[in-house]
């Protein structure tokens, strides 16, 4: 059926032919327009978009955090970190409920990985509203970032 359609529009009439020519030149330089922004964030994008688009997520994967939805924190985790620690176990290696701000301070990407300094404030024991600078290691790998949490490695 899909083969007499195309054949009625294409075979039938130059008017026909323009009218599915100027069609398939729409629907391909829809394809392509989708291609080129689904395919996000590369090593090869600009520094400063890098920059921008780690910062975000890092601010998000925090507020995440400081909510307490560590589901969401998990989620933006690189797919090898997800692929080897379960939720559960990321879970049980994260207090949560400690955190009350954090600031993303600065960005620096090179290539496909990029350093995040932060400004961490959160509650100890009789300390109250502690900060501390904290260092975080983003990659970029299927057109988006991830953080790397280096405290999952495990020795063999």
């Amino acid at each position: 059926m899909f083969c007499d359609v195309i054949g009625h529009f294409a075979g039938s009439g130059v008017a026909k032919q323009r009218h599915f020519l100027r069609a398939g030149v729409t629907a391909a330089s829809v394809v392509i327009a989708a291609c080129a922004t689904v395919g996000g964030l590369s090593a090869d994008s600009p520094a400063d978009v890098k920059r921008e688009a780690v910062s975000a997520r890092a601010q998000a994967r925090w507020d995440a955090l400081i909510k307490m939805d560590v589901a969401t924190a998990y989620g933006y985790l690189s797919p090898a970190s997800r692929a080897t620690t379960s939720l559960d176990v990321y879970r049980a290696t994260h207090k949560v409920g400690l955190y009350r701000a954090v600031k993303v301070d600065d960005v620096k990407c090179e290539a496909d990985a990029c350093t995040v300094t932060l400004s961490v404030t959160y509650d100890y024991k009789r300390f109250k509203g502690v900060t501390t600078p904290l260092l975080e290691k983003w990659v970029i790998a299927q057109g988006q970032a991830w953080f790397v949490d280096q405290g999952m490695a495990r020795p063999l």
